[in-house]
């Protein structure tokens, strides 16, 4: 009888110790296949890190000789003071604005595009009654932030950005379908993210002149042998030389980022890889003594 009771109870200890073998065996399955999806994530992050770094190391190539087109037409603006005479035809009665939003169709670069976005948001959300806003969105990553609330006020979305780097036939592009939408603007504002350094950058906004700005300016009259067609032409070239400016610093500014994120993601990855393999370990150590355990418990009951 004692015989046959133990014999009952070390088949008990090993259906339960069974158990609990196949529930670490079934563990250690889920572990391994964590643990790989992890590994995989890691050679993806890493691969896009070397990507963004290439393509940043020519898009600040690129940067310098593209200032000299922005900088050029922020120069004229600011020697006639037009900035300054919009701003005060403003506080008059002006009622019709223009926002255009650099950004891309890319993602996984961080917080570039959702700080153009939110600064979007404040201006629409915060915009007087009386006051008509329109806005171009260059890239799907600003229109997708403002369609679900704020699709009334868009005028123009322009897609396929991010792929190539932006060319100054794409911000032609751009201004004239700016040019010939029919909305004559008043004033407005061109809001991007210019490079500082390759872990920062400032969201900035570039404003934009009308041509009947301009021709009301007194401080115009300092140019000789300008007249309507000259000016209406720089104007229209100008607007062109702005975007093209912002593209190129939000280019540069979303590659230095996405090197950025990848980076961080890639050794995230690394310390999960870690944890994981030290869990694997540990609960492959516990089904091995368990087995242990069961074979000497066997053996001692025999």
């Amino acid at each position: 009888m004692l015989r046959q009771g133990a014999s009952r109870l070390t088949a008990a200890v090993a259906n339960a110790n069974g158990v609990d073998q196949q529930r670490g065996m079934a563990t250690l399955k889920d572990i391994s296949i964590r643990l790989k999806s992890v590994k995989n994530i890691q050679k993806i992050t890493k691969s896009m890190k070397m990507v963004a770094a290439a393509k940043y190391a020519k898009a600040e190539r690129d940067l310098k000789p593209a200032r000299v087109y922005g900088e050029g037409a922020r120069a004229f603006y600011d020697n006639i003071g037009a900035a300054d005479a919009t701003a005060t035809e403003a506080a008059s009665g002006n009622k019709k604005k223009l926002l255009v939003l650099v950004t891309s169709d890319r993602g996984l670069c961080g917080g570039v595009h959702s700080s153009i976005a939110k600064e979007a948001k404040l201006i629409l959300n915060n915009k007087p009654a009386d006051v008509e806003y329109k806005v171009v969105c260059i890239g799907d990553k600003s229109k997708a932030s403002l369609q679900r609330l704020h699709s009334e006020y868009l005028l123009l979305t322009a897609n396929d950005i991010g792929r190539q780097p932006p060319t100054f036939e794409d911000a032609s592009i751009v201004a004239n379908a700016i040019l010939n939408s029919g909305y004559e603007y008043d004033e407005g504002e061109i809001i991007f993210n210019r490079f500082k350094t390759v872990v920062s950058y400032d969201t900035t906004k570039l404003p934009l002149v009308s041509l009947e700005s301009i021709k009301a300016n007194e401080k115009l009259a300092a140019y000789d042998s300008v007249d309507d067609d000259v000016l209406k032409s720089y104007t229209e070239y100008s607007l062109a030389q702005l975007i093209y400016f912002a593209l190129k610093e939000g280019a540069t500014s979303e590659q230095s980022s996405r090197m950025t994120a990848m980076d961080g993601a890639s050794k995230n990855a690394g310390e999960m890889i870690d944890k994981l393999t030290l869990q694997f370990n540990r609960t492959r150590q516990a089904v091995i003594t368990r087995e242990l355990i069961e074979i000497i418990s066997g053996a001692a009951c025999v």
